[in-house]
């Protein structure tokens, strides 16, 4: 199946089987190792990306439902060598251990930040309550969203 997307600001164009998991496209083909997979089942959220600005997990979603699409992934957040505010903020507050769910609770964050700059703590649990972490517990991660909510540039920007 021929798809056509975007993906983290660059056009694609890909020949993909119809049984293909995006999850493993993007890993396995694209070599974007940053969207992990723990679960496989939707639970866990370490597979959350972008598509079409809402957040989706990757596990669950088949390559073929990315077609004319546009898709972020956490090697899109920032430019290259740099970390995205958000990343950056959880550094700052501790909100890092193994950083094995990180990717998606950034994401999962950005778009909260994106769509309510102000958010209460509840409002960032709310966000965050599909995305598990064993290593931090969650409030050094609710305490790096919350340092974040100044920034303005929480998901990338449009090309221009």
């Amino acid at each position: 199946m021929n798809l056509q997307f975007d993906l983290n600001g660059k056009a694609m164009r890909l020949d993909v089987a119809a049984d293909r998991r995006l999850i493993d496209l993007l890993r396995e083909d694209l070599g974007l190792i940053g969207s992990k997979e723990a679960c496989g089942t939707g639970e866990c959220g370490t597979c959350t990306i972008l598509v079409d600005g809402e957040t989706k997990l990757a596990c669950l979603l088949l390559a073929a439902q990315i077609d004319g699409k546009k898709i972020v992934t956490i090697e899109g957040m920032a430019a290259e060598g740099e970390l995205h505010p958000l990343q950056q903020a959880f550094v700052e507050s501790g909100a890092v251990q193994c950083g094995f769910c990180t990717p998606g609770m950034v994401i999962a964050g950005a778009s909260l930040l994106e769509d309510n700059p102000q958010p209460t703590d509840d409002d960032i649990r709310t966000a965050l309550s599909g995305n598990l972490c064993r290593c931090t517990g969650y409030q050094k991660i609710v305490d790096g969203v919350r340092a974040c909510c100044s920034e303005r540039l929480y998901l990338p920007e449009e090309p221009q």
